[in-house]
């Protein structure tokens, strides 16, 4: 028998592969299905099984491609209703890998469907769990992502409760705990950036696994504080129970490599959105008028699933040549599937066509703490809430990036707006979007508040 985690940084998800004796199952696959497929031929093994632990809000999953291209069966929890064929476990139900057992936990309160499985070794031992959004390793689930006009938020975290005491925490202290998610997803607030863990230590260190909580303390804490959902959350449960186009097809429309002046005439022809993936420093520099940045070396998917509203958005892309693919494949797994072309060679291909092009200024923090000093500034900071209330510049106003398309009435046009977030990322995001709507006059600090904080300029702290 193996397990083996697959772990995608960007979405903080991780998903299981599982062999034993010529078979095996997946847990939780990414929307791109080729990679498992390929582990399986390697070491000759058939997939038996793609096992769902509920329906994924914040990515895409791979169970129909999966499915469709190994013959393999879905199997879903209780209380799940898919449009498309599914075995729908019944709690307790047991599925046999080669030399192994599978059980399905039925574990409601993330969702109502949601379901652990829980896996039994060639000596019958029970050994590891794998938890999907059930338990994360130092938090739970978030209980609001599911909710039903009779349902409540409390109501959800209540089953949570129940579930967590009835069916994970009476299993042996030596079972390993796989989650679906670590730190930086948005399905649990308090996330540790371990990606595995024994029972026994979440029982001493996981605040939800309290001995002592009663199901009052646990609804309290577990719903205090929870930020909001991004907005693309509802549109993925969608996808992954009503169905979804192909991988191969979505790769196949991206993959249309455009001259300056055909990706010119596709953007003007069909309304489509300019994402330039570039690192930001790069972004900076010069880019495509009204396009808008996102780098793909940070967290990509996340970030476009909540700035772009709409999942069938045409996009086209400017990236680093050869990272189209890869670029095309991580907005399909938030369920962007409408990329019709990108620019062949980058940005270098439109510097060469002479055509218009656009920057954003930026200012070092020394530079910045000079400005500070000599007179007023209209300070941006585009971090989140909690961020801000931990230390901010004096005078910052704070417009958080995650909520800038609802904002935007709050960014003065009159005045020279300098924004930053923690280290840069964000604010280029920030200042793409501001420049594509018509704030022009934006600078970036580089080094975000990390490098203005080391400076004279007033901080405040703890506020």
């Amino acid at each position: 028998m193996k397990i083996e985690q697959i772990y995608t940084g960007c979405l903080a998800q991780g998903a299981y592969f599982i062999v034993s004796n010529g078979e095996a199952a997946v847990i939780d696959p990414l929307r791109e299905v080729q990679p498992y497929i390929q582990k399986a031929d390697k070491i000759g093994a058939k997939i038996k099984y793609v096992f769902e632990t509920h329906f994924h809000a914040d990515f895409v999953s791979g169970h129909l491609d999966l499915s469709e291209k190994t013959g393999a069966g879905i199997v879903y929890g209780p209380n799940a209703n898919t449009a498309f064929k599914a075995h729908i476990a019944n709690d307790g139900e047991v599925f046999h890998l080669g030399d192994i057992r599978i059980k399905a936990l039925h574990t409601p309160g993330h969702t109502l469907e949601s379901t652990s499985y829980l896996l039994f070794d060639e000596n019958n031992k029970p050994t590891a769990l794998f938890s999907g959004d059930t338990l994360f390793i130092g938090d739970v689930g978030r209980p609001d992502l599911a909710q039903k006009s009779d349902l409540t938020m409390e109501d959800l975290a209540g089953m949570l409760y129940d579930s967590l005491r009835t069916k994970i925490m009476p299993l042996p202290n030596d079972v390993i705990v796989y989650p679906a998610h670590g730190a930086g997803s948005a399905c649990g607030k308090n996330m540790s950036k371990e990606t595995s863990d024994t029972l026994g230590n979440q029982k001493m260190f996981n605040y939800a696994l309290r001995g002592d909580m009663s199901k009052e303390e646990f609804i309290g804490e577990v719903t205090a504080g929870l930020p909001e959902p991004p907005h693309y959350f509802p549109e993925n449960v969608k996808m992954n129970r009503d169905g979804y186009e192909s991988i191969d097809d979505v790769l196949e429309r991206g993959d249309q490599a455009l001259s300056a002046e055909a990706f010119e005439a596709k953007a003007n022809n069909t309304g489509a959105l300019i994402l330039d993936t570039r690192d930001p420093s790069e972004f900076a520099k010069g880019f495509i008028p009204n396009s808008v940045n996102i780098g793909i070396q940070g967290g990509f998917a996340p970030w476009v699933g909540a700035l772009i509203p709409d999942l069938k958005q045409d996009l086209l892309i400017v990236t680093e040549p050869g990272k189209e693919e890869e670029v095309v494949t991580r907005l399909a797994r938030v369920g962007y599937d409408h990329t019709i072309g990108y620019l062949n060679g980058g940005f270098e291909t439109w510097l060469a066509s002479g055509k218009e092009m656009d920057s954003v200024t930026s200012v070092s923090a020394t530079d910045f703490a000079e400005k500070f000093q000599s007179g007023k500034l209209e300070v941006i900071d585009v971090r989140k809430p909690d961020e801000f209330a931990s230390g901010h510049i004096e005078t910052a106003r704070n417009l958080p990036l995650d909520y800038i398309n609802d904002l935007m009435a709050e960014f003065p046009k009159d005045k020279t707006l300098y924004i930053h977030c923690a280290g840069g990322y964000r604010s280029m995001i920030a200042a793409s979007i501001l420049k594509s709507r018509g704030v022009d006059d934006v600078i970036n600090i580089e080094g975000g508040f990390g490098a203005v904080s080391k400076t004279n300029v007033p901080v405040l702290e703890g506020v």
